[in-house]
C-alpha cells in the first residue's frame, strides 16, 4: 500500500465545488502542485474568505507590477503551475498511478477534496483506472485514535497553500500512524 497526501483548495456554493488549486505528496517523495486557469476567478473575487486566505497563495497572487502582471489578475497566468482543468486531470492520473498499484489517498476534512478530486474526471463512475474511489480522512483516524486536533504536529508552511496543505496532511498521518504503534 502506497499513501498519497493531498489537499484542494476549491470554491463551493452549497451546489457546486470549483477547482482552485490541488497539491499532492507521495511517501516516495514526489510532489504535484497546481493551479486551474479556468477556476472561476468573478465568483472567487466576491468570496472574502478565499480572497483572504487562498489567493494570497496563488503565484503572484493580487498582481505584481515587476513581472507585468496587471493588478486585477487574482495570478500569473503565464507561471508553470498554472494549468487548463483537462491538464491537471492527466497530470493527477499519471501522479496517481505513479505510486503504484496499490494507492491510498489521504486528506483533511477531505469530504469535499473526494468529489472535487472525482470532478477532475466528471462523474464518479469516470475514475479512470487506477484512482481510488474514496479517500481516507486525518480526522476520522484522529478521532478512531483518541487524539484531539491539538496534540497534533503543528504546520511549518502556509495554511490554505494546497501543496503545503499536503505535506502537513503527510506529517500528521505518519504522526498518527507512529502513535498507533506505540499503542499496547
Amino acid at each position: 500500500m502506497t499513501a498519497l497526501d493531498y489537499d484542494l483548495e476549491f470554491l463551493e456554493d452549497g451546489r457546486t465545488i470549483e477547482l482552485i488549486s490541488i497539491g499532492m505528496v507521495r511517501d516516495d517523495g514526489a510532489e504535484y502542485y497546481a493551479v486551474n486557469r479556468d477556476m472561476p476567478v468573478r465568483k472567487i473575487r466576491k468570496h472574502k474568505w478565499l480572497m483572504d486566505n487562498v489567493v494570497p497563495h496563488l503565484p503572484k497572487g493580487q498582481g505584481d507590477r515587476r513581472n507585468h502582471v496587471p493588478q486585477r489578475w487574482l495570478f500569473d497566468y503565464a507561471d508553470p503551475v498554472v494549468k487548463r482543468h483537462d491538464r491537471i486531470a492527466d497530470d493527477v492520473m499519471d501522479f496517481i498511478r505513479g505510486a503504484g498499484s496499490d494507492v491510498e489517498l489521504w486528506a483533511n476534512y477531505g469530504a469535499y477534496d473526494h468529489v472535487a478530486l472525482a470532478q477532475l474526471w466528471g462523474r464518479m463512475i469516470d475514475l479512470p483506472e487506477g484512482v481510488p474511489m474514496f479517500t481516507n480522512d486525518i480526522q476520522q483516524e484522529l478521532r478512531r485514535l483518541g487524539f484531539a486536533s491539538d496534540q497534533l504536529p503543528a504546520q511549518e508552511g502556509a495554511v490554505h497553500n494546497a501543496l503545503a496543505d499536503a505535506r502537513h496532511n503527510q506529517t500528521v498521518r505518519r504522526w498518527l500512524a507512529e502513535q498507533e504503534t506505540r499503542t499496547p
